[in-house]
């Protein structure tokens, strides 16, 4: 169903690649950020934010920050920090860490079949974030940070991963956090067309990750189609974004804890008596990760919990009252604790699967959380079951793995 193209990509310099990429800035703190834009200065970050090299940006006219992004991109592709590939690719994508190999398609993929919901998807976004980074891509024309997209297993372009990586990658390193990265060009028409016909024909595919960066390159398409409407064909680079298709046997989803900085006006009693209405307790003397469906753990006042939904309180035929974190909020967060929007109430945080539990239990330990719950992670069956219904998932339901370097393929859709 999805249409894919090949692409004249940016690429790191085979002996920059470690410097070049780096995680989403959002993953660094103000100081970190600084720090390695200051150090490095081929970091991608100098194509993201230049107000982390020049302090004189800051409070200036977005236009100003803008240009001076594309005077950075100037000097990369003069220095070859980035190097344009010759021939349009598309891209064999393989990263491994902690044990976990994923592979997968990286491409292009027009953003109709988005618009017309052919992509499906399981999360509403917030429209400031949209027009932030459609902004961003606008005035760019970098995008740099993939939509990853799942789907069953297709044999066609599983033989096709399969024969490329037997070659050798153009990309080939570890990055700064020990995960390994490896790319494969594929520029064989033959295998091109074979992977554009297979996508082509699969059914359904399914937003895993980055809602907002797909929503954000269509209201970013759409407006470069209202500014050319008299010349626009549907063919033009802007009409398209990057995309990581993974299958869902490479796909990995992880829980989305939950934290909890105070009890309200209960006390502990009450609210342990409040929560066994609709759940069975259990005390445990061991940290609760749950190991199946409809299983939650609390840790409160140094004793852990294990939380199992009696029967009846949730539609057994309803997927996203089905899933745990649904669960968790209707039953106990909102009704209980009083937390009724978990986007905006101050009261609650997320930590992601990566977060060890015991660093949970120190949080709480130290009083800087009263409560924690750990969640059994949401499958990507159930994803998927949320999508075909046109549900949508309570905010953080999943933390999505793999997560993309940024600057690692880039499309500059500028180009002519």
């Amino acid at each position: 169903m999805p249409n894919i193209k090949p692409f004249n990509a940016l690429i790191p310099a085979v002996d920059l690649q470690e410097q070049v990429v780096t995680r989403p800035l959002e993953n660094y703190s103000t100081g970190e950020a600084k720090l390695i834009a200051s150090e490095n200065d081929c970091s991608f970050l100098h194509l993201i934010n230049p107000e982390l090299e020049n302090p004189y940006l800051r409070g200036t006219r977005q236009e100003l920050i803008f240009k001076k992004i594309g005077e950075n991109l100037d000097v990369f592709l003069e220095r070859k920090v980035l190097v344009r590939q010759g021939e349009p690719a598309i891209f064999v994508y393989r990263t491994t860490h902690d044990g976990l190999v994923q592979t997968g398609i990286w491409t292009l993929t027009h953003i109709n079949d988005y618009l017309e919901g052919k992509i499906k998807k399981h999360e509403h976004t917030v429209e400031r974030r949209e027009r932030l980074l459609a902004d961003y891509l606008q005035q760019t024309g970098l995008d740099a940070n993939p939509v990853l997209i799942t789907y069953y297993p297709d044999a066609v372009v599983d033989a096709v991963i399969s024969k490329t990586i037997q070659q050798k990658p153009i990309l080939d390193f570890t990055f700064a956090d020990r995960t390994e990265h490896q790319v494969w060009a594929i520029m064989d028409q033959t295998d091109l067309e074979a992977l554009v016909s297979a996508f082509a024909q699969i059914p359904a595919v399914y937003i895993a990750d980055g809602h907002h960066r797909i929503a954000s390159m269509a209201k970013m398409g759409l407006h470069k189609k209202a500014l050319n409407q008299h010349k626009h064909t549907g063919t033009e680079m802007y009409n398209y974004f990057t995309s990581v298709y993974m299958n869902t046997k490479e796909v990995k989803v992880l829980e989305f804890n939950r934290m909890v900085r105070n009890l309200g006006s209960l006390t502990e009693a009450e609210l342990l008596e409040r929560i066994a209405l609709s759940f069975v307790v259990e005390k445990s003397e061991a940290m609760v990760k749950p190991e199946r469906l409809h299983e939650i753990g609390m840790y409160v006042h140094q004793q852990w919990y294990r939380l199992m939904p009696k029967k009846g309180i949730y539609k057994e035929d309803d997927p996203v009252e089905l899933l745990d974190v649904s669960i968790l909020q209707d039953h106990i967060l909102e009704p209980v604790l009083g937390i009724h929007d978990p986007r905006t109430d101050a009261r609650i945080t997320f930590e992601g699967g990566r977060t060890p539990i015991s660093d949970l239990q120190k949080q709480v330990d130290n009083g800087l959380f009263a409560l924690a719950f750990t969640l059994f992670p949401t499958s990507v069956e159930q994803l998927i079951n949320v999508a075909d219904a046109n549900g949508v998932m309570p905010p953080k339901s999943t933390w999505v793995e793999p997560k993309f370097l940024v600057g690692l393929i880039t499309n500059c859709f500028n180009f002519l």
